[in-house]
């Protein structure tokens, strides 16, 4: 797990110079203030976890739930409720606001959100398969996996298999990525690198776990 977490937006890809003057292509990531709606702990919930949310919502919107979930940290309701998983929450309280400065001293960190969904996809695509061959009698099959299975013993096909299926839209996580600024008054993260996930999908960026030079 990790020791500092905050929830941001995807906002988009651009480039910056750095001080050689050398390109470098980094993820805007907006991050606006964390508001701490509830803290659990190893000894009362069996893990320790920090559940925040972000931006502002009508509280008139808000179903019965969520209402007494806001009402009862006294915290003002935002647009979502996400938990951080943090080894250590010591020092955090309910109400408190967490801003992208948390992580302004970290020289990486890893960003989880859920990838773009690609829909339907072949072999080739979904797993990078390189396809039968184009002559030689193979008719119409250049794209297909082949054999897949066996045939008497086991006559089955195996958990796991690489077959054709739903590409994308699964929780992904990028390692190590490299920050190149961070802003707490345009309330802004730079990374170095792509993220996962499209434009205005919410991440979850935390100190790096494996480290990295």
């Amino acid at each position: 797990m990790a020791s500092k977490a905050i929830v941001g937006e995807k906002v988009g890809m651009t480039q910056v110079w750095d001080d050689d003057n050398r390109v470098v292509p980094v993820t805007v990531l907006r991050v606006r203030p964390n508001r701490v709606v509830r803290v659990k702990t190893a000894a009362l919930d069996g893990y320790s976890a920090v559940q925040v949310t972000f931006g502002r919502r009508d509280p008139d919107k808000l179903n019965g739930p969520e209402a007494g979930h806001f009402a009862a940290a006294g915290v003002e309701p935002g647009l979502k409720l996400v938990e951080l998983r943090l080894d250590e929450v010591d020092g955090y309280e309910v109400g408190q606001e967490l801003t992208v400065e948390t992580l302004a001293d970290q020289g990486r960190v890893d960003v989880t959100a859920v990838s773009k969904g690609k829909g339907f996809a072949g072999v080739m695509k979904r797993h990078g398969f390189s396809g039968l061959p184009a002559s030689h009698g193979a008719h119409k099959v250049h794209r297909k996996p082949g054999a897949v299975g066996q045939c008497a013993t086991p006559s089955r096909i195996f958990r796991g298999k690489r077959m054709p299926g739903r590409m994308g839209n699964q929780r992904t996580t990028t390692l190590n990525l490299l920050v190149v600024e961070a802003d707490a008054e345009r309330e802004i993260l730079l990374v170095k690198g792509s993220v996962p996930g499209p434009r205005g999908g919410t991440v979850l960026i935390r100190d790096a776990v494996k480290g990295g030079s």
